[in-house]
C-alpha cells in the first residue's frame, strides 16, 4: 500500500511541474502565474496565456509564442470571447504602428519575465 501511495505522489509531483515556453524576443518563460486557454478555432491562434497581476500576455501563433506588455484584462477577455481571435488580435492588440498598443518594445516586460 505504501508503494502505491508513494508512486501516486511521485506521479502527481511530475505532472504538477511548471511548464516553460520559448517566447520570441525574450527566451524561456515559466507559465506558473499565467491563466492559459487553448484556442479551438480554425486559425493559427493556438493558445492565449495571461498574467493579470503583471498585465502580460503570451499568444501562440502556429508554434511560436509572442509577448504583449501592459495589456489590460478587458482586452484579453475580449480576445478570448471574439468570434475571430486572429482578426481581433490583428486589429486591437498587434494594432498599427511600429510596435502596436501593447508591444514590449515600447512597454516594459515585467521584471520577473525578462529573459
Amino acid at each position: 500500500m505504501k508503494i502505491i501511495l508513494l508512486s501516486a505522489l511521485l506521479l502527481l509531483g511530475q505532472t504538477a511541474s511548471a511548464e516553460t515556453v520559448q517566447v520570441k524576443y525574450n527566451g524561456a518563460v515559466s507559465l506558473d502565474a499565467f491563466a492559459c486557454s487553448d484556442v479551438k478555432e480554425g486559425s493559427d491562434v493556438k493558445r492565449i496565456c495571461y498574467d493579470k497581476a503583471e498585465r502580460y500576455m503570451l499568444i501562440q501563433l502556429k508554434s511560436t509564442y509572442y509577448q504583449y506588455c501592459s495589456i489590460d484584462a478587458t482586452t484579453v477577455q475580449n480576445l478570448l470571447s471574439a468570434s475571430s481571435k486572429r482578426q481581433f488580435f490583428e486589429t486591437r492588440i498587434r494594432g498599427s504602428g511600429s510596435d502596436g498598443p501593447f508591444g514590449c518594445r515600447t512597454h516594459p516586460v515585467p521584471k520577473k519575465y525578462k529573459g
